[in-house]
């Protein structure tokens, strides 16, 4: 609609000014819609409650305050089952503070435990390459006057007891250090 004014206003000012007339389209003048009335809203009825009775019994103002109220028994409960709830929170937190402490400490042993292994292996690697078996086979031989067995060179001889041997003179050609009396031959 505002169009239509001002095409009508610019053919207006073109064609010699105001003549004072407006040209509207269309076969007949629109006029405004006039908006329904409202009705108002109806409320739907109440509904009738029935009425109370101003005096409330005495056991329904019992049953009221004991509902409101927590008898010692059950606050005694509640305290017990509180405490009981803390101590197993703290025995649990220190638990497993102490489960940290020793995992640190076992990582800590791995670490020393990984270090001296790798030193004891290098002292071990160094003391094998540092004997040569032909250096003790002549020494042994030249300057200790060892020398390799032989056929008839090995005495084998019957210990009266099974833990070592002290020799203190030459041992006999029998193999026999000793005879108990007992032994018949």
């Amino acid at each position: 609609m505002a169009a239509g004014r001002r095409a009508t206003a610019y053919r207006q000012q073109r064609n010699g000014g105001n003549r004072g007339q407006f040209y509207v389209y269309g076969n007949t003048v629109r006029q405004a819609e006039a908006l329904p009335e409202r009705a108002p809203k109806r409320r739907p009825a109440q509904v009738e409650r029935p009425k109370r009775q101003t005096g409330t019994s005495q056991q329904v103002k019992r049953n009221r305050n004991r509902a409101m109220t927590i008898s010692p028994v059950y606050a005694g409960f509640l305290s017990v089952a509180a405490v009981c709830a803390v101590v197993v929170c703290t025995m649990y937190l220190s638990l497993q503070a102490e489960v940290v402490s020793r995992s640190e400490n076992i990582s800590a042993l791995q670490e020393q435990l990984a270090e001296l292994t790798e030193a004891n292996d290098t002292a071990y690697n160094a003391a094998v390459n540092s004997v040569n078996l032909e250096t003790v086979r002549n020494r042994a031989m030249n300057e200790m006057g060892m020398v390799y067995e032989a056929q008839g060179t090995v005495i084998e001889y019957d210990s009266p007891t099974s833990d070592y041997v002290k020799q203190y003179s030459d041992i006999p050609e029998s193999g026999v250090l000793a005879k108990s009396a007992d032994v018949s031959e």
